[in-house]
């Protein structure tokens, strides 16, 4: 390898982690002030496009009696609004914890190219946070779950985007 472009791979590593340090302390700050303020849980959220916040964004579940004002999916539609953009493939996001799988889903259709978080979920669950109730899920079948399946077909033409 030449030495002076193992040099800039190294420059550029540790550009990358700084970056990236400094966009999870910013969640991470997001998470306390959440708390701190009454909002919710102690996650935050931040997007980050070209470099630059986005927007910066902590749980919101207490104050908005909203079990999926997560942060992750908070700071995702606000970054839609912000950018006036229903994905967001030119961003990255930054999370104080490992996602849930319902805020991992709004990552993965959001388009978001890069997630970098801080805590693993144990960490969360250990302390009581990140607990599902029982949920009963059933398939209907009959006339209205065929009625139900050509709605796709039905409505296809007029979204060509997806």
């Amino acid at each position: 390898m030449n030495v002076q472009k193992g040099v800039a791979t190294i420059n550029f590593v540790r550009a990358e982690q700084s970056k990236d340090d400094e966009f999870l302390r910013k969640a991470v700050e997001e998470a306390y002030k959440g708390v701190e303020c009454g909002d919710g849980l102690p996650f935050g959220a931040v997007i980050v496009r070209n470099g630059e916040v986005v927007v910066s964004c902590h749980n919101m579940m207490l104050r908005n009696k909203d079990a999926t004002a997560h942060a992750e999916v908070t700071a995702i539609r606000e970054a839609c609004q912000t950018l006036d953009q229903i994905y967001l493939p030119d961003c990255e996001m930054y999370a104080s914890c490992e996602p849930c799988p319902m805020c991992l889903g709004a990552i993965r259709f959001s388009r978001i190219k890069r997630l970098v978080y801080g805590a693993k979920a144990e960490s969360a669950m250990a302390v009581g946070f990140s607990q599902l109730a029982p949920l009963e899920i059933k398939k209907a079948d009959g006339a209205r779950a065929l009625i139900a399946e050509q709605v796709f077909e039905q409505i296809k033409a007029k979204f060509p985007l997806y």
